[in-house]
């Protein structure tokens, strides 16, 4: 599970990660970021990345309301391919989630961690998108991180972790249109290069 994250890095750092060329417009850094709140994604248009901003907790294109979307904030990696409502993102709706870190408590105790990665500030969540078009008809871009078996270091605090991609694998995560190789990348991190820190 994933249900809260950070994103501090600026807003030159994210366009220079993500090679960006369009004006991205201001990102407001926050150290904990909440389902339904809006989030930053990366979505590859026409050969290009653009960043746009998304509801966290994704509203399938056939809701009859925005509701579900409090409970769609994570997708399990083992399921997107056949579950009803995010087969139709998985095949041609993935974005990249750029995050600093994100947070676990710990049952019974409730205690608090924070994870990030030992090697690089800014990296990012495996993600789906949808638009969802309400009933006055207004469209409403949402999101949901992907989640996984936990990695030794995440596994001493929960039973699943968000899908973080290796830099060199979030390319083919926008662009491939094959499924047994985007589903080859839904892994858990290398525990050896992620810190565990207490809050």
């Amino acid at each position: 599970m994933c249900g809260n994250f950070a994103l501090y890095s600026s807003v030159a750092a994210i366009k220079e990660y993500y090679k960006l060329l369009q004006e991205t417009g201001e990102i407001e850094p926050k150290e904990n970021i909440r389902p339904s709140q809006q989030v930053p994604v990366i979505v590859i248009k026409q050969g290009k990345r653009y960043l746009g901003f998304v509801r966290w907790g994704l509203i399938p294109f056939w809701a009859k309301d925005d509701k579900i979307g409090y409970k769609l904030f994570n997708a399990r990696a083992e399921t997107i391919e056949v579950k009803t409502s995010f087969k139709n993102s998985f095949k041609s709706k993935r974005c990249l989630i750029p995050a600093n870190g994100f947070f676990e408590w710990r049952k019974p105790d409730k205690a608090k961690f924070y994870f990030k990665l030992r090697s690089r500030e800014l990296f990012s969540f495996a993600g789906l998108w949808e638009a969802w078009k309400n009933p006055d008809g207004a469209i409403i871009p949402s999101c949901t991180i992907i989640t996984t078996a936990p990695n030794e270091v995440v596994a001493k605090v929960h039973d699943r972790m968000p899908v973080i991609l290796r830099q060199e694998d979030e390319a083919t995560w926008l662009e491939s249109d094959d499924p047994e190789i985007l589903k080859n990348l839904l892994q858990a991190y290398p525990a050896e290069d992620m810190v565990i820190l207490q809050k």
